[in-house]
């Protein structure tokens, strides 16, 4: 009976028109233009280049895109358990009639024409938005990005922080600040009106979220004023920082975003807990980690410093999950967003699904978003959270409390899309 109800649950979900929350999707290049593209996404590289693919042989210096998937097409049958793979299937059945129950040498190349004649159709881009059942997609924008030549109502600018946050000590990125703004910071004052700058431009196209990465060891603080202004002035100075220093520049970075995300009325998405280049020797996107020594309480005086701030919150690890229930069960202003990166698997998605939605208001959950880098990928990755959460309505509602199937989807239509649009203001 739960099979069944699974389904019809699941086929339900499946007509439901999506916003896509939080993507590193380029606008101006949105959908994938050789085969290379997707099978390129960091998942199949790192993978294959786990399963013992030389990073030389994917990074090769002026590779074309046909011989790149026929390295990787090498490894995919080391591959084929995981659920990346089954992705690429889909995808591939979806949106370039595949047939065959597998990618291998020997039809790989028959694959890639086909793919090629459907890329240079035109209209690919919406076709690909209408098969996905995708209305609109949350890009992740650099400050300085000029946010023109697309349709930001389609493509939603987020302001992504990490530069000016972790990374303000070079010059080049204040340098980008200046021109960005308008304004020569060179001071405290400056730095916050150069801030208010971006922040108004990206409000005034139609920025719905700001948005930051952030490693395990940063705990934001107030910074007091006058100790600021002096951090501020030595780094435009060019002057070397101590370390406590450092943190201190970064806390009032941080800070001042958040200020500013409260007087433009936008969420802080925090995704919170990633060590870079742990795997110093990974291909490019695969060396990123996590590790367990991160918590919420690093966090608390942010939560509490800014109520009227919402507060998304990703974590790369299913272990930091129970911690973040329990902060969304508490403050009002903190809220379960998507299911990153590392416990973006089934597994793990369904047993964070399954704590979020018996111990979180069901107003203060962003069930999922694709973290795509081009559009094909939308299909398979919100289908396998759909599948994943028809069997949680099913199972933990229904079945064990007695739900009616009609309120089981109100609450599996709200986690998808009612709350993106009432916490995102879309």
């Amino acid at each position: 009976m739960t099979t069944a109800l699974t389904k019809t649950l699941f086929d339900e979900l499946e007509q439901l028109v999506l916003i896509d929350p939080h993507t590193h999707i380029n606008p101006l290049s949105a959908p994938s233009e050789t085969l290379a593209d997707i099978l390129g996404y960091h998942y199949y590289t790192e993978l294959a280049h786990s399963a013992g693919l030389a990073k030389s042989q994917i990074e090769e210096e002026g590779l074309d895109p046909k011989t790149k998937v026929g390295r990787l097409i090498e490894k995919l049958s080391d591959l084929d358990n995981t659920i990346q793979v089954s992705w690429l299937l889909e995808i591939c059945r979806e949106f370039f009639d595949f047939k065959d129950d597998r990618i291998t040498t020997d039809n790989w190349e028959a694959l890639y024409d086909t793919a090629q004649q459907k890329f240079a159709q035109e209209g690919w881009e919406q076709h690909v938005l209408q098969h996905s059942k995708l209305e609109k997609v949350f890009l992740t924008n650099d400050f300085d990005d000029p946010l023109e030549g697309f349709d930001t109502n389609v493509y939603i600018p987020c302001l992504r922080t990490d530069d000016l946050v972790f990374h303000f000590l070079k010059k080049s990125v204040r340098n980008r600040l200046n021109e960005a703004s308008g304004i020569e910071v060179g001071d405290a004052t400056t730095f916050r009106e150069a801030i208010g700058k971006l922040f108004t431009k990206f409000v005034e196209k139609n920025a719905k979220a700001c948005a930051i990465s952030i490693p395990p060891s940063f705990s934001p603080a107030k910074v007091d004023a006058g100790a600021a202004a002096a951090v501020i002035k030595r780094t435009i100075r060019g002057q070397r920082l101590t370390s406590a220093e450092q943190e201190m520049l970064s806390s009032f970075v941080f800070w001042t975003i958040a200020e500013h995300c409260q007087e433009h009325k936008l969420p802080f998405d925090l995704m919170i807990g990633v060590n870079r280049r742990v795997y110093e020797n990974g291909v490019y996107q695969g060396q990123d980690l996590f590790d367990k020594r991160v918590s919420l309480i690093q966090y608390q005086q942010l939560f509490n410093a800014f109520p009227d701030v919402t507060f998304p919150i990703s974590v790369l690890g299913s272990t930091s999950n129970q911690e973040l229930v329990s902060y969304a069960w508490i403050f009002p202003n903190v809220v379960t967003n998507g299911h990153w990166w590392y416990s973006n698997i089934p597994t793990y998605i369904e047993l964070d699904t399954r704590s979020r939605l018996e111990a979180v208001p069901r107003n203060k959950q962003v069930g999922y978003y694709s973290d795509m880098y081009k559009l094909e990928f939308a299909l398979p990755k919100f289908r396998m959270y759909r599948q994943t959460l028809a069997h949680v309505l099913a199972n933990d509602f229904v079945e064990k409390r007695g739900w009616s199937e009609e309120q089981a989807l109100g609450l599996g239509k709200q986690v998808l899309r009612g709350n993106v649009e009432s916490i995102f203001n879309v």
